[in-house]
């Protein structure tokens, strides 16, 4: 018989995953404790996020010998992705953290910080910072990204200072 895959422990994203902005990673594969504490929590004031993930084309390749097509990996994308934040009513928020062309890195700690489980680290650029004007919801700004270089997928969170 066949081993079963890890029977996996379900949770609820919201009070338990953590999202960063950090100015400065030196490595995606390894950033330090102390490059994420220079970072800023934004999971606290994030309403909506959307995108912050990758996928993979394929490419065919036939062969005149055969009527099946193989395909094989090809180019690693990024979907189109923002966070969405609450607006302030005296204009004190997001705005000035995440300006237009801000460069620097999201990090995505799904499961909490914690030590040893993993994260995501996306090095990004700041494109626009949207009002999101609605008639009957609470004033919010979307902030979108493009992400401007493979992101580190499953990096070792690194323990407390």
């Amino acid at each position: 018989m066949s081993t079963p895959i890890q029977a996996s422990i379900r949770y609820y994203r919201r009070g338990i995953t953590r999202v960063l902005w950090v100015p400065t990673i030196a490595s995606l594969a390894a950033p330090t404790r102390a490059e994420l504490t220079a970072g800023t929590a934004l999971e606290g004031e994030t309403g909506a996020m959307g995108g912050w993930q990758t996928t993979s084309e394929t490419v065919p390749t036939p062969a005149l010998g055969s009527r099946f097509t193989p395909v094989v990996g090809g180019a690693i994308t990024a979907a189109d992705s923002s966070l969405t934040f609450w607006a302030s009513k005296d204009g004190d928020d997001v705005r000035a953290l995440l300006v237009r062309e801000a460069t620097g890195f999201i990090v995505w700690m799904d499961e909490g910080d914690v030590p040893d489980q993993t994260m995501d680290v996306y090095p990004v650029t700041v494109t626009s910072q949207a009002k999101v004007r609605e008639l009957d919801s609470a004033a919010q700004i979307m902030c979108q990204f493009a992400i401007t270089s493979e992101p580190a997928e499953n990096v070792t969170i690194p323990a407390a200072a």
